[in-house]
């Protein structure tokens, strides 16, 4: 957790902390000298000096205390500031190459339990172990039986410390997994609240989050007992052996080999020495969930390598190849879609049709580049999707999801897809292009009117058809709509015909995932996919006629009659297309 310090601030942390552990023998030697100095001589004087002095040591023990303390914090938001952009583009690429655990925010809890351990008195202790050995010989120097008598206490509480280490993992482990599971209950409880009121799911799904709640708290439990257990069991060593300590100094004072003065500092000695001790078992829950968060956040930031910036290309200007397309869902080993592929030239439009679960909005995801396909490439004019720049390839695509998202702004942020100086007449063009600005001129404030969260204030209706306006927005080379119609009425459909229209009239590339007949009107190319095949792909009319003939004769053989069932399936679902 420490190797992104440079060696000038953690050379600086040790220099302090010895500092301030040398400084931490003000206490016992002060008390050495009040005993042995000051009540043997009753000297006023030598009193007040020794006063003066230790006052303006404590101080300045107190002033570099405070000191290290700024300085760890600082180190805690440095780490923040070095992780957080790529643990926010960690969290929003990962679902699309892996399933994510819990409600998919585990890496964000990860980099705050990280800094929150390197931002408190967790490092502190850390820094002051190795200064142990340190009092324990000044307590040798006092006298042998002193320093044996610290060294057993010592060899207990770092023994303890380490089998609070090896008792208190596993737990901490099973805690951190069941919490992930119930944040994700919740989170998807959150995301369907209108499903689980209005169909009277709260209860159950209430059951399932208050089951998975018992077992992170059975599992957090686990964990507090270990650690809060022999946390005790530690302050209760660590009072016995100051007993102790006083005891045998005591003895020694009996028997004339040491002064009282002695004794008394030792016993503040070893305090002192095993403070650390006690308070990295106090710490060491935080310190093992911050380890095992600091290597989860090493194997995500592994399978998520930094992006380095490419090479700018020229804007897209004449075609799309896909070339022999396998599709492999994130979480999944196997294929959805495999050998598909095509060319699609500018000012051109393509219809893919067929039936439900047949890979239609997984290769729009591909095509887009959402999902990067497991064997094959998307191109643009040559160049291979992952040969652009994400943020320059953003400009040449418009992509509509099936389920259309919108985030918490203004219908212009949202159209302007969040631009930081966008040009109102782009907005405009697009809503206007997507049939929106009639809608949008209907609302209170117009275009700037703030949706909510997901667009909760929209109709899925309105939702679409602003969702149409930012895939149009910037007229990029490539729009692919998954669905555009919808959740749309008349109007709507008419709506994105005309843009469809619009995008190949000014040379772009259109392609429509389709089950209603509308949206592919105006497309002049069809691609039919059947099981995550090609079925066919072509002219519109000439792929259509061939899709939709007439089944063959009947034949014997199970594999036969699933063969015309399909096909009349196949009719059933694009018989309203022939005369389109």
């Amino acid at each position: 957790m420490f190797a992104f310090l440079n060696l000038g601030v953690f050379g600086g942390l040790v220099a302090a902390s010895f500092v301030i552990n040398l400084l931490a023998l003000t206490a016992p030697l002060f008390m050495l000298q009040i005993y042995d100095r000051v009540l043997a001589s009753g000297s006023v004087p030598t009193l007040v000096g020794l006063g003066v002095l230790a006052l303006w040591l404590y101080g300045f023990q107190a002033a570099l205390d405070i000191l290290r303390s700024r300085i760890l914090l600082r180190i805690g938001e440095r780490f923040d500031r070095q992780l957080s952009d790529r643990v926010h583009a960690a969290v929003t690429r990962l679902p699309l190459i892996a399933r994510m655990p819990g409600d998919g925010l585990q890496p964000l809890r990860d980099l705050d339990n990280v800094r929150g351990f390197l931002s408190g008195a967790g490092p502190t202790a850390l820094f002051d172990l190795p200064w142990i050995p340190l009092y324990l010989g000044i307590c040798f120097i006092f006298h042998f039986w002193l320093g044996i008598t610290a060294l057993a206490g010592a060899i207990v509480l770092v023994s303890l410390t380490l089998l609070t280490n090896t008792l208190s993992q596993k737990a901490i482990r099973e805690a951190t997994a069941h919490n992930m599971a119930r944040n994700g209950l919740m989170e998807a409880a959150r995301r369907n609240a209108e499903v689980v009121h209005a169909m009277g799911l709260s209860r159950r799904i209430g059951a399932r989050w208050q089951k998975a709640n018992s077992d992170y708290l059975k599992a957090n439990r686990r964990a507090g007992d270990v650690t809060g257990g022999l946390g005790g069991l530690a302050k209760a060593l660590r009072a016995i052996l100051q007993s102790a300590i006083l005891g045998v100094g005591a003895w020694l004072v009996i028997n004339q080999v040491a002064t009282p003065g002695v004794m008394t500092a030792a016993s503040i000695m070893m305090g002192r020495a095993l403070a650390p001790v006690d308070l990295a078992i106090i710490n060491w829950k935080p310190f093992l969930m911050a380890r095992q968060s600091w290597a989860r956040l090493q194997d995500m930031l592994k399978k998520m390598p930094e992006q380095r910036s490419a090479l700018p290309l020229p804007k897209p200007v004449r075609e799309l190849r896909a070339e022999d397309l396998t599709i492999v869902p994130p979480g999944e080993r196997k294929p959805n879609v495999a050998g598909l592929g095509f060319v699609m030239e500018r000012g051109t439009a393509l219809g893919i049709i067929g039936p439900s679960g047949s890979g239609k909005s997984s290769l729009a995801r591909v095509l887009v580049g959402a999902w990067a396909p497991a064997a094959g490439n998307v191109r643009l004019d040559g160049a291979s999707l992952d040969h652009w720049d994400n943020q320059a390839l953003g400009r040449h695509i418009g992509y509509l999801p099936q389920g259309v998202d919108l985030f918490d702004g203004t219908i212009a942020e949202n159209i302007a897809r969040f631009e930081d100086d966008p040009d109102p007449e782009a907005i405009v063009a697009a809503a206007k292009a997507a049939g929106a600005h009639e809608l949008i001129l209907s609302f209170a404030k117009g275009y700037e009117t703030c949706i909510g969260e997901g667009g909760s204030a929209l109709s899925a209706g309105q939702r679409q058809r602003i969702g149409i306006a930012r895939a149009l927005y910037g007229d990029p080379f490539l729009v692919v709509m998954d669905e555009p119609n919808a959740n749309l009425d008349a109007e709507g459909e008419a709506a994105v015909v005309r843009a469809i229209v619009s995008v190949r009239e000014r040379g772009g590339i259109a392609i429509v995932v389709a089950h209603r007949p509308s949206a592919i009107s105006v497309v002049d190319k069809v691609l039919m996919m059947e099981g995550g095949r090609q079925r066919a792909f072509g002219p519109k009319d000439e792929v259509l006629s061939k899709v939709l003939q007439v089944a063959p004769a009947p034949a014997r053989g199970r594999a036969e009659a699933g063969n015309r069932l399909q096909t009349n399936t196949a009719r059933r679902q694009l018989g309203t297309l022939e005369t389109k």
